[in-house]
């Protein structure tokens, strides 16, 4: 079989590939950037269409890793995504949907697990990263408790999935982000990989292996 099987020449192709076919002219340069490795792990260009963010997403997620800040995740699938290669030394990619005292919480607030975690981010909240990928409770969750005046992060990625939640999440966000930089992909699409994609972004820039 005849096929690609120089990875740089891969990823060289695949970059081209994404910016002559997506639409990226309403992006700024850095956010364009983000934009095409959303692209690039799910291979759908029509995505840009929905991508909803605020201008500073990236500067602000850009200066918030120089600081070695935390990394919250929803699941674990999106913190195994992120290349730890390109993160500070002291950074923390952090993940409390197993924590011993998640389920307790869950049916304290009455909500999921998901939700529940949120919760245990308190104390690493400020200045953090958060990448959801997967829960929609999770996001909603964070938003209430950023009502109630818990912590800012430095800025919010939100790419949760699904049919019950999704869409109206990221909605909620993209019509309030109390005051903290976001990136999303309205809708039902989301998913881990495009959490851990927008993180790597931040981190490596363009081309999966880091260069």
């Amino acid at each position: 079989m005849i096929y690609e099987r120089e990875p740089s020449r891969i990823y060289e192709l695949s970059f081209q590939t994404v910016r002559s076919e997506a639409q990226l002219d309403r992006f700024s340069p850095d956010v364009a950037e983000l934009v095409i490795r959303l692209i690039h792990a799910c291979g759908m260009t029509e995505i840009a269409a929905e991508i909803a963010c605020t201008p500073d997403c990236v500067s602000a997620g850009k200066a918030a890793l120089e600081t070695g800040c935390s990394i919250l995740c929803d699941v674990e699938m999106v913190a195994s995504g992120i290349i730890r290669r390109g993160l500070a030394a002291e950074a923390d990619i952090i993940t409390t949907i197993n924590h011993g005292d998640t389920s307790a919480i869950a049916k304290r607030i009455g909500n999921t697990r998901s939700a529940a975690a949120v919760e245990l981010w308190r104390d690493r909240l400020a200045g953090g990263i958060v990448a959801i990928g997967n829960a929609p409770t999770a996001l909603f969750h964070l938003l209430e408790l950023l009502d109630q005046g818990w912590p800012k992060p430095a800025v919010i990625m939100a790419f949760p999935v699904g049919f019950i939640g999704a869409a109206e999440s990221k909605a909620e966000l993209t019509a309030n982000s109390r005051g903290v930089p976001f990136i999303t992909l309205n809708g039902r699409r989301g998913g881990s990989a495009m959490a851990s994609a927008a993180v790597n972004a931040l981190s490596l820039g363009l081309g999966g292996d880091g260069r």
